[in-house]
């Protein structure tokens, strides 16, 4: 998208250490969060409901994307258009991880047909609530930074530790994505769109908390993915 500088790189460098954080605590407490890391074998049946759940989900953040575009027509035209400009980059990306679903058995209306899972649910819920109460787009805005820092930090290496199970070819999608948001430079572009609705010590406040929430739902997400899949097969005891 664009080569602008990042704006208040104190709070940038402050907010990305809360990030690093929660990867590590992530890795430490989820159940199977480790699993797409360094598994030798792949669940695939974990793999398959984990990436059904991605493409659900860009499809209903779109949405939101919508909402935050309408606020920011409003408020700030030149956030307005550098959103609608990320919003364009991501609108069809499902289309890449329903690429990769295919080669491994599962086709487009099966995923789509998939009712998204209770943690989902709630995290559209919490950025319509924000739109709809607090009057602001900053839970969403925050929720695509969270993705777009902690993807480039983890995916990767997920990707080359699923390329030794599934082979290269069929995470080109998943590869696809993740390469292009680093070469775009997605983290820098949606920081400084967040940056236009954090003006104060309050607001800063305010979206530590929003991460705060994002983290616990993100992570409620995860163990979600593990008890319908992993946890459910595994023999009675274990």
């Amino acid at each position: 998208m664009s080569d602008e500088a990042i704006i208040r790189p104190e709070l940038f460098a402050k907010v990305n250490s809360k990030l690093d954080a929660f990867i590590g605590d992530f890795y430490r407490d989820v159940p199977y969060a480790q699993h797409f890391l360094n598994g030798s074998e792949i669940d695939l049946p974990y793999y398959k409901r984990h990436t059904i759940e991605t493409i659900l989900r860009i499809r209903r953040k779109r949405t939101i994307d919508a909402h935050a575009i309408r606020y920011f027509t409003l408020h700030d035209p030149e956030a307005a258009k550098k959103w609608a400009a990320y919003t364009d980059d991501e609108m069809l990306h499902d289309q890449l991880f329903l690429a990769d679903l295919k080669k491994v058995g599962v086709e487009a209306d099966e995923a789509y047909a998939t009712e998204p899972f209770l943690a989902t649910k709630l995290l559209n819920g919490y950025f319509l609530y924000c739109l709809e109460f607090e009057g602001s787009p900053l839970g969403a805005i925050a929720s695509s930074y969270f993705l777009e820092y902690t993807t480039r930090l983890t995916q990767p290496d997920w990707l080359d530790n699923l390329e030794k199970t599934l082979g290269e070819e069929n995470v080109e999608g998943a590869r696809t994505h993740v390469n292009y948001d680093i070469e775009e430079d997605h983290t820098g572009d949606v920081w400084n769109v967040l940056m236009t609705l954090v003006k104060t010590p309050e607001d800063e406040e305010r979206l530590s908390r929003h991460f705060d929430h994002l983290f616990k739902l993100f992570t409620m997400y995860f163990v979600e993915a593990y008890e319908a899949t992993s946890k459910a097969a595994a023999p009675a005891g274990v």
